[in-house]
């Protein structure tokens, strides 16, 4: 394919190389006049492992040349990679700067353009916020080609996941390709694009794509503020970090894992909560600060107050809740989340009704028995026999629970709205009903 690449930073400089030497015919575009001029030396305007040799043999076999003219690219290009930079405000926003500018220079070459070839993809490569680019930079376009994003022009993101110092060996060997289309069409132009390299491929919403990659930036963050606030606990306790993270990264099962990475209600427990207070008050001891692990309860509260949230803004007050111990199959109520939205929603005066059919006053004992008491000693009055029995009574029911006899229960259109707190395996289909509001979209 013939591809211009806009921004010969790092992901532009890589992008255009890597792409050259599959075979591509590549046009790299830049406002830096010294980085065009190196490209077209055959040296690379960034250091990074491979880069110069690749530059160089793509250059000198005449499959990557590049330019500061818009519209030269453009009209010698079948797809365009936005890859300029999207730096931090100072109030920490996104500047969308120069991918606005970039994308009204794209437009306006393509105005000229369509009417003399076939359409044109703008794929976009640059880091966005959700939003950023069906909300800003799709209306740019359409408004200097005059066209439908779509229709007359391809429009895609296309998140880049290169580490600096290894981005070639990330290119040729990518973690996974996620390709945000605005219709199949551009999406397979995309496609093209990468065809022949392994990993698994990903064909998503445009918006989904835009947030993947702060999903991935996000967790890579939180891993390593994570290791490293517990290497300072450990340290300060005399226990060796490396071979406690050593036996940590072998559990596949539960650490390294999908497990517990799924949108949904606050977490509770006899273990959680009680273990991470105590951690966290032995690093305060050894004066060590953790602002991680110090925030993970608060933060884990603060999810359980949308719950509460969602439920004021409907305005209704006979309210049901389905779910009560803090995990399915058991009668354990210690320090459930459950528990925790039941007492806010009584002592803010709503009209509850409670159903979990494993949870029995009658047969509550020791610990248990002592923690509802102490937490909700109005349980009595305020437990369900059965599931039809909050649907009658609610307008509101707050969905806690995979029982099958709740699920299959639960209406579609009329009846109570339903308030999911854990992803129901039909959500995607309520998602368009009116009395259906997700917690963990």
């Amino acid at each position: 394919m013939r591809v211009s690449v806009f921004g010969l930073g790092y992901v532009g400089c890589v992008s255009a190389a890597c792409l050259a030497s599959m075979g591509h015919e590549v046009i790299g575009v830049d406002v830096n006049q010294v980085k065009v001029d190196l490209v077209n030396d055959g040296k690379a305007p960034v250091v990074e492992e491979r880069i110069g040799e690749l530059i160089a043999e793509v250059v000198r076999t005449g499959a990557l040349r590049a330019t500061g003219d818009v519209r030269e690219a453009i009209m010698g290009s079948e797809v365009s990679l936005v890859c300029v930079g999207t730096p931090s405000e100072p109030n920490g926003s996104l500047c969308t700067t120069y991918l606005e500018r970039v994308t009204e220079q794209i437009g306006a070459a393509l105005a000229d353009r369509r009417e003399r070839s076939g359409r044109h993809t703008v794929v976009f490569r640059s880091t966005m916020l959700p939003g950023t680019c069906l909300n800003l930079l799709v209306p740019i376009l359409e408004k200097y080609v005059g066209g439908t994003a779509g229709v007359d022009i391809g429009v895609a993101v296309n998140p880049e996941f290169l580490r600096e110092g290894t981005s070639v060996r990330d290119f040729f060997d990518p973690p996974k390709t996620v390709i945000g289309e605005l219709d199949p069409a551009s999406g397979d132009a995309v496609m093209a694009l990468y065809d022949g390299l392994p990993g698994e491929v990903f064909r998503v919403p445009v918006p989904t794509a835009e947030a993947i990659k702060y999903a991935d930036n996000a967790f890579h963050g939180l891993k390593i503020g994570f290791a490293n606030e517990l290497g300072a606990v450990c340290q300060a306790l005399g226990v060796d970090s490396h071979q406690v993270m050593d036996v940590f990264l072998a559990d596949r099962k539960l650490n390294i894992s999908p497990a517990y990475l799924r949108p949904g209600f606050a977490f509770g427990g006899s273990c959680l909560p009680k273990d991470l207070r105590s951690l966290v008050h032995a690093a305060r001891r050894a004066d060590i600060s953790v602002p991680i692990l110090a925030h993970v309860l608060p933060s884990n509260s603060d999810h359980l107050q949308r719950a509460v949230e969602l439920v004021e803004r409907t305005g209704k007050r006979r309210v049901g809740l389905f779910g009560l111990s803090f995990k399915p199959g058991t009668d354990d109520l210690r320090e459930s989340p459950l528990v925790e939205l039941a007492e806010r929603l009584f002592g803010k005066g709503y009209d509850l009704r409670i159903h979990d059919a494993n949870v029995s006053l009658s047969r509550l004992i020791g610990a248990n028995r002592e923690y509802i008491e102490t937490r909700l000693p109005h349980l009595a009055q305020l437990l369900a026999e059965s599931v039809d029995e909050v649907l009658d009574h609610a307008e509101v029911c707050l969905v806690g629970t995979r029982d099958p006899a709740v699920l299959s229960a639960l209406p579609h259109g009329d009846g109570p709205m339903i308030v999911d707190l854990i992803h129901l395996p039909d959500a995607e289909a309520r998602r368009t009903e009116p009395g259906y509001i997700g917690l963990a979209w």
